[in-house]
């Protein structure tokens, strides 16, 4: 697929950093659109990124993707790669910034995708905009912090834990954290570590290319995890696949099971034996449930 790239207004001083697959690219004012989020490609599909990665488009989707016409659209959450940073953001502000840059795209109703991160945030977009978003697939996301009935920290990595402990105390403590943290290989399972030798490898180039510009937007994203949110799981009404591996070491299971729980038109598929990435071998499948239910 071939990637254009351009930056859209947000409205408020800052611009967002935004890729497009589709005929012509970003930067389109909507001409050939239906308003319904298809075009002559098909679907379109906004991917909403982890952290720390930038917005570029899943690769490793791409074929999946084509099968279905779809169209995908993507951007640098604030503060990463080319978006300007958005101080004080919460999970639930990336809902005005994807639907902003559908506005500038011309695109009236469009599905939602996430890992990870980015998981957690395609679930503010299905909240906050039912009557745009057509469905929404999360998958390995957090639920939300003080979740009631949820041992939140339970089955987290001692890795993932320090992060996000960190952020319970503040942008100082997280930033000193970040600053002393070393890799630790043992968040991933060994299904992880193959599936990242694999296809998946494609998730260190971008984390690559977002750790480049630094730390800021990550610990913005960190501090946005272990904050009111903005929106409850209940609001998500649209439908919504949670993808969620059995073994996942960085955000259990039980995350993607309670938020399953709550949201009302859910469905959840477990993956005993994947961890954080490795479940991402079922992200062909998952596009498929998405183009059948968008």
């Amino acid at each position: 697929m071939r990637v254009t790239e351009a930056d859209v207004p947000a409205g408020d001083g800052r611009t967002l950093h935004v890729y497009d697959t589709g005929p012509g690219g970003a930067g389109l004012d909507g001409a050939g659109l239906d308003g319904a989020g298809l075009d002559g490609a098909g679907l379109t599909v906004f991917w909403l990124h982890g952290t720390p990665n930038i917005g570029e488009p899943p690769e490793p989707l791409f074929a999946a993707a084509a099968r279905h016409g779809i169209r995908w659209v993507s951007y640098d959450r604030p503060g990463y790669g080319g978006s300007t940073p958005h101080p004080g953001r919460t999970v639930g502000s990336a809902a005005a910034d994807v639907s902003r840059i559908a506005d500038a795209l011309g695109l009236g109703r469009f599905a939602v995708m996430g890992h990870s991160g980015g998981g957690t945030h395609a679930l503010a977009c299905g909240a906050l905009l039912p009557e745009r978003v057509l469905a929404v697939v999360s998958g390995s996301g957090l639920a939300p912090f003080g979740a009631a009935g949820l041992d939140w920290f339970a089955g987290v990595g001692a890795a993932s834990e320090a992060t996000l402990r960190a952020a319970l105390r503040g942008r100082a403590a997280l930033a000193e954290h970040y600053a002393t943290a070393s890799f630790d290989p043992e968040m991933f399972t060994g299904a992880d570590l193959a599936a990242l030798d694999g296809p998946w490898g494609w998730l260190g180039e971008v984390a690559g290319k977002a750790a480049a510009g630094g730390l800021d937007a990550a610990v913005d994203d960190n501090l946005a995890y272990v904050a009111p949110w903005g929106f409850t799981p209940g609001q998500v009404t649209p439908p919504v696949l949670f993808l969620h591996g059995g073994q996942d070491r960085i955000v259990p299971s039980a995350h993607g099971a309670w938020l399953a729980a709550r949201c009302p038109a859910a469905e959840l598929w477990l993956r005993p034996d994947d961890g954080h990435v490795s479940v991402l071998g079922a992200a062909p499948a998952a596009l498929d449930w998405l183009a059948g239910h968008a």
